[in-house]
């Protein structure tokens, strides 16, 4: 993790359950967007070294803060199924931030120069649509690869799965690539969720069980 990220505006929950931050489950592996969101979570409210723990799904990383294993949970609110940790009950929001990614860019194992014209690209699904948006001129879209993360896709393209990755500086960096276009950060909201009954409390009226 890197400490060039900042929060861009910061809000807490205060109906939230106080929990003492002690470590954060998150999207991994090493080099996401995610990773750098929650160290700079750590960074915010967390003391000593910090203690992020990356899963290879949100949903684990919510299974583990629902479990016990890690006190924060923070997730990008850009997720497809970010709505599934709004509506659980047993998950509690509380707090939100704004915070630039790393660069993004289309990268490409070293020394790799002949790039077929339709190049296949390995991709987390949320920033997809960079695709098109970066893709250098003389190149158009092929195939897109969608993998569990940032890091996922640069590991593809340095395993030579597929011709080129849409990753961001830190695990391009992490795994040897290149970047072959521009780069840009994703300006983003990231919620931070703790274990509690916080929706429960929100509750008012008959259940659809109790209703007569």
């Amino acid at each position: 993790m890197t400490n060039e990220t900042r929060a861009l505006g910061w809000m807490s929950v205060a109906s939230a359950p106080a929990v003492r931050l002690t470590s954060i489950g998150t999207l991994g592996p090493a080099g996401t967007s995610s990773e750098q969101a929650a160290g700079l979570l750590w960074r915010e409210l967390g003391e000593g070294p910090p203690v992020v723990r990356l899963f290879n799904s949100y949903e684990r990383g919510a299974d583990a803060v629902r479990d016990g294993h890690v006190s924060h949970f923070v997730v990008a609110n850009a997720y497809r199924d970010a709505h599934e940790f709004y509506m659980d009950l047993r998950l509690s929001l509380a707090s939100v931030f704004i915070m630039d990614t790393p660069l993004y860019g289309l990268a490409r194992r070293p020394g790799v120069h002949d790039i077929p014209a339709r190049p296949t690209i390995a991709s987390h699904r949320s920033p997809v649509p960079l695709i098109h948006q970066l893709m250098p001129a003389g190149l158009s879209v092929g195939d897109i690869e969608v993998m569990a993360s940032t890091s996922a896709a640069a590991q593809a393209a340095r395993n030579r799965a597929v011709d080129l990755a849409l990753t961001t500086e830190v695990a391009a960096r992490n795994h040897g690539l290149e970047f072959i276009s521009a780069t840009r950060p994703i300006r983003m909201v990231w919620s931070v969720f703790v274990a509690g009954g916080g929706g429960l409390a929100g509750l008012t009226g008959q259940t659809a069980e109790g209703e007569g």
